[in-house]
C-alpha cells in the first residue's frame, strides 16, 4: 500500500560495482558440459563477473557504497542508516553491514543485514523508506550485494552457469517535495516450498559435517522450471499491486528495472504487464544473475546511462528464494 506519511523518501545516489575477472560462457564450457550456445538460448547470458581470491561480498559493498555516497554529494558521516541485502555474507555473524560500517568508516550507526535472496534489493528500499519516514534516521545507505560464485556447484550446469558477484547500491534520504521519490513498495512470500532454491546445508537443520560436504549440500540447489512458472506470475502481480493505487497505466510507465535472472522471464513478464521490451533495462547477457545485487546494480548503470530522468515514472520488480517478490514505484525526483 502507498505510504501514509507524506514525508518524501528520494533516491540521492547510486552506486555499484563488479568484480574485474570476466568469465565467458566458453569459461564456463571448460568447467561443465555446456556451450555457450546452450547458455545463451536458454537464459540470455553471455559472460559474468566472478570476484578475486580473497575478494569478499563486504568488499563488493564497501566499493558500490562509496560510489553511491559519491554520487549523492553527501559526506559519509551523514549516513546514519545501513542496510545490507545478501545471501551470502562473509560469515554467518556478525553482519555483513557491521563489516561495511566498519570498512567504510562510517560513525557509529544502526547497521543491519536482511536476507530475501533475488528481492533483497527491493525489499530494503521498503525498509529503508518506512524507517527514513518515521523520522529517526535522516540518510540510508542500502547495498545488495552477492559473492554467489561462492556457492555454486561447478558440477551442476544447470545452475552454475547463471549467477555472478557483484554489488549495487543507493543512498535514500527525506526530501521537501511531496509526489515524487519512492512512491510505493510491495512485497509477498511464499515459503511452502524452499527446495526449489535453496542452500540445504550450514544452517541448523544441517549443520556443516563430513556427511553435509560429501553430499554437496552446502552448493545452491534449484528447480528452474518452477521458479520460471511461479516468477512471471508473482512478478507482474507485483507490478501492477504498486502502480494501480496510483491510478497509473502502463503506458505511464518510462523504465522498468527487473531483476536479471533469465531473459526468457524477462520477456514473458513484458508480454505480461504489456510494456514493451525498450522500456526494459537489461544486463543479465553481461552480469548474470547477481541475486540481491542485481536491481541495484541495473538501477545504477540505467541512471548513469541517461535512462532516468526527472519526473519518470520506474518500477523495480524482483523475485527470489523464499520465495520472496517484490516491486517498488519510484517517481524520479
Amino acid at each position: 500500500m502507498p505510504p501514509h506519511s507524506s514525508q518524501s523518501v528520494v533516491i540521492l545516489g547510486t552506486g555499484s560495482y563488479l568484480p574485474e575477472r570476466v568469465v565467458t560462457n566458453d569459461d564456463m564450457a571448460k568447467l561443465v558440459d555446456t556451450s555457450d550456445e546452450w547458455i545463451r538460448s536458454r537464459t540470455g547470458i553471455g559472460e559474468r563477473r566472478f570476484a578475486a581470491k580473497g575478494e569478499t561480498t563486504s568488499d563488493m559493498a564497501c566499493e558500490a557504497g562509496r560510489k553511491a555516497i559519491e554520487s549523492a554529494g553527501i559526506a559519509k558521516e551523514e549516513i546514519d542508516l545501513i542496510i545490507v541485502a545478501t545471501m551470502t555474507p562473509d560469515m554467518p555473524f556478525p553482519s555483513t553491514a557491521c563489516l561495511v560500517q566498519s570498512k567504510l568508516g562510517l560513525p557509529n550507526v544502526t547497521a543491519f543485514d536482511i536476507q530475501a535472496a533475488c528481492s533483497g534489493f527491493v525489499y530494503e528500499l521498503s525498509i529503508a523508506s518506512a524507517m527514513l519516514r518515521s523520522g529517526q534516521f535522516k540518510r540510508a545507505l542500502i547495498i545488495g550485494t552477492e559473492k554467489t560464485s561462492s556457492i555454486l556447484d561447478f558440477e551442476d550446469r544447470t545452475t552454475c552457469v547463471l549467477f555472478g558477484d557483484g554489488a549495487g547500491a543507493a543512498v535514500l534520504g527525506c526530501g521537501d517535495a511531496t509526489g515524487v521519490g519512492i512512491l510505493n513498495c510491495t512485497g509477498g512470500s511464499d515459503g511452502s516450498n524452499p527446495s526449489v532454491l535453496c542452500q540445504p546445508a550450514g544452517g541448523s537443520a544441517i549443520p556443516a559435517s563430513i556427511e553435509s560436504i560429501q553430499a554437496r549440500q552446502h552448493f545452491l540447489k534449484m528447480s528452474g522450471k518452477e521458479i520460471f512458472k511461479q516468477a512471471v506470475r508473482v512478478m507482474g502481480q507485483a507490478c501492477m499491486d504498486a502502480i494501480e493505487p496510483f491510478g497509473l497505466k502502463k503506458d505511464d510507465i518510462n523504465l522498468v528495472i527487473p531483476h536479471q535472472a533469465n531473459m526468457r522471464i524477462i520477456d514473458s513478464l513484458a508480454k505480461r504487464l504489456g510494456i514493451p521490451m525498450d522500456k526494459f533495462h537489461n544486463n543479465l547477457d553481461r552480469y548474470g544473475n547477481t541475486s540481491a545485487a542485481s536491481v541495484g546494480i541495473a538501477l545504477d548503470e540505467a541512471y548513469r546511462a541517461g535512462r532516468i530522468h526527472s519526473g519518470d515514472y520506474v518500477l523495480l520488480v524482483a523475485f527470489g528464494a523464499g520465495l520472496t517478490w517484490g516491486s517498488t514505484l519510484i517517481k524520479w525526483q
